[in-house]
C-alpha cells in the first residue's frame, strides 16, 4: 500500500522534459490497469509465408510470444480474450484453441470477440473491464486474422439441397435433388467480400466517396501512403518496432522476422496505378490502401497492484476509452473524427496534452478525411454539436513508426499493435499521454487514452 501511495504522488509530480507532469488520469475507487507489454508476429501479405497455416497457429505463436517476452508463468494467466473478424469455422472460439495450444491451463477461460477492425481493441477493453471490476488480475488480450484461407460457402440453394438429401428416403428423391445440385444457380459459390451487409457497398467504395466528400486528392493520398511506408521502413531498420517478434513457421527454413508489406516507393511509381474500386475516376489504389494481411498480436494487461507484486515494470497505464457509431452508408470510416473530441472531453484533456497519436490507416483517403473533418468548423458544428472545429492532430505526432498502410492490417490484430506502439512511442519520445483511434466496418469507431508509466 505504501508503495502505491508513493507512486501516486510521483505520478502527480514527475517531470517530462524538465517540466511539471500533468495530473495523472488515475481515478479514485477505480483499479489502475496497466499494459505490461505487447507483441505481434510479423504481419505478412496474405498468400505468402503463412498461407499453409491456420488462424489458431498464428494466435498461438503470439500467445507464446507474450509469455516468453514477459516471463509470465502460464499458471498466472486468469483469462484470455481474442478478437477476430473472418472466423475459421473449425476454430470459431480461436481464443480457446490458441490458449490450449500455447500450453495455458485448460481451466483458464477464453473467449473470442468480433467488432470488425477494432476487434482486438474490444479484446483489450473487455480485459480492462474484467480487471477494473475485480473479477481477475491478469488477462492476455490479442487478435488474429488469416486472409490466406477464408471460408467460401456453397450457395444457399446448394446448402438447402444438401440438407434435404439427408431426409430423402427414396433413390428417386435423391436423384431429383442431385439433378438440382448440378444447376449453375446451385454450383456457384458465395465468395467473401469486405462489404457492408446493410449497404452492400465495399469498404473501398466507401473510402473513395469519403475522400471525394472531403476533397482529398489522389496526390495527397499517395503522399500519405508513401510517408507511412518510409516511416515504417525507418522504424523497422532502427529497431523501434519492439513489439515484433520472430516466428518460426513449420516447414520454412528461416524464421520470419520482418513485415513483408513495407515497400517504400515513389510518387511517380504510385501515380501510375489505376483506381481499384471506382473506375476510372476513383482515387483509392492498391498503393494507398491497406492490403489483405495475415497476422496475430497479444498483450498482457494486469491490475497495477498485481503487476508490481509480481515484479513487472509496466510500459503504460490504459485509461479512458469509448466506442462510437454513425451512419454506415455515408460515414462508415469517420470513427476517429467522432471519437477523438469525445475521448478528450471524457478524460479532461486537450489536444495539446497528447504527445503521441496512433490512428488506424485503413486507406490514406480515410485517415486524411478524418483529419480534415476534425479541422472543419462545419463538421464540428453540424455533425458533432460543437461550437467549432474539434482540432486535428499534428502530423508531427501521428503514426511516426508507420501504420496499417505499410505494416499491414490483419483486421482482428491491429488494435493491439496500435496500443502497444503508442505505449512504446511514449517511452521513446518522453511523452505522457497517447491517443489511439480507429474506424471499423458498420460505421463503428474506438478511441483510448494511454498514459506513460513513470520510469
Amino acid at each position: 500500500m505504501a508503495a502505491l501511495v508513493c507512486r501516486a504522488f510521483y505520478l502527480s509530480r514527475s517531470p517530462v522534459f524538465g517540466q511539471k507532469r500533468k495530473r495523472t488520469q488515475a481515478k479514485s475507487n477505480v483499479r489502475n490497469v496497466v499494459l505490461v507489454d505487447g507483441v505481434r508476429i510479423p504481419f505478412l501479405q496474405s498468400g505468402t509465408t503463412y498461407k499453409n497455416l491456420m488462424p489458431h497457429d498464428l494466435a498461438r505463436a503470439a500467445l507464446q510470444g507474450i509469455l516468453k517476452r514477459t516471463g509470465l508463468p502460464k499458471d498466472a494467466v486468469e483469462y484470455v480474450v481474442y478478437g477476430t473478424v473472418i472466423q475459421e469455422v473449425k476454430t470459431s472460439n480461436v481464443a480457446r484453441e490458441a490458449s490450449l495450444g500455447a500450453g495455458i491451463s485448460n481451466r483458464v477461460p477464453a473467449h473470442t470477440v468480433t467488432q470488425a477492425c477494432i476487434s482486438s481493441n474490444q479484446a483489450i477493453t473487455t480485459g480492462i473491464g474484467l480487471i477494473a471490476s475485480g473479477q481477475v488480475d491478469t488477462v492476455i488480450a490479442g487478435g488474429v486474422e488469416f486472409m490466406s484461407d477464408v471460408p467460401i460457402r456453397h450457395s444457399r440453394k446448394m446448402r438447402k439441397l444438401m440438407l434435404a438429401m439427408n431426409k430423402a428416403k427414396t433413390v428417386g428423391a435423391r436423384l431429383q435433388l442431385v439433378t438440382q445440385m448440378l444447376t449453375p444457380a446451385a454450383l456457384t459459390p458465395e465468395l467473401p467480400a469486405v462489404a457492408e451487409f446493410s449497404t452492400n457497398e465495399t469498404m473501398g467504395h466507401s473510402g473513395d466517396r469519403l475522400a471525394a466528400a472531403f476533397n482529398v486528392t489522389r496526390q495527397e493520398q499517395d503522399a500519405f501512403a508513401l510517408r507511412s511506408h518510409r516511416f515504417a521502413f525507418e522504424a523497422s531498420e532502427n529497431g523501434l518496432l519492439k513489439d515484433r517478434i520472430a516466428y518460426k513457421v513449420p516447414g520454412v527454413a528461416e524464421p520470419v522476422e520482418k513485415d513483408n508489406g513495407i515497400r517504400p516507393s515513389s510518387m511517380e511509381a504510385m501515380g501510375k496505378l489505376k483506381p481499384a474500386f471506382i473506375k476510372p475516376h476513383g482515387t483509392v489504389t492498391a498503393a494507398n490502401a491497406s492490403f489483405l494481411t495475415d497476422g496475430a498480436s497479444a498483450c498482457l494487461i494486469m491490475s497495477e497492484e498485481k503487476a508490481l507484486e509480481m515484479g513487472f515494470k509496466p510500459v503504460a497505464y490504459l485509461r479512458d476509452f469509448l466506442y462510437v457509431a454513425q451512419d454506415p452508408k455515408d460515414q462508415l470510416l469517420l470513427g476517429p473524427a467522432y471519437a477523438t473530441p469525445r475521448i478528450l472531453k471524457k478524460a479532461g484533456l486537450k489536444l495539446s496534452d497528447i504527445s503521441v497519436f496512433e490512428y488506424h490507416e485503413a486507406f490514406a483517403g480515410q485517415i486524411l478525411a478524418n483529419l480534415k473533418a476534425l479541422d472543419s468548423d462545419w463538421f464540428g458544428q453540424n455533425m458533432m454539436g460543437l461550437p467549432g472545429k474539434a482540432g486535428a492532430p499534428s502530423l508531427e505526432k501521428l503514426n511516426l513508426w508507420g501504420g496499417s498502410l505499410s505494416l499491414g492490417h490483419p483486421f482482428g490484430a491491429t488494435g493491439v499493435r496500435l496500443v502497444t506502439t503508442a505505449a512504446h512511442r511514449l517511452n521513446h519520445e518522453n511523452g505522457q499521454f497517447a491517443l489511439v483511434a480507429a474506424c471499423a466496418a458498420g460505421g463503428l469507431g474506438h478511441a483510448m487514452i494511454v498514459e506513460r508509466y513513470p520510469s
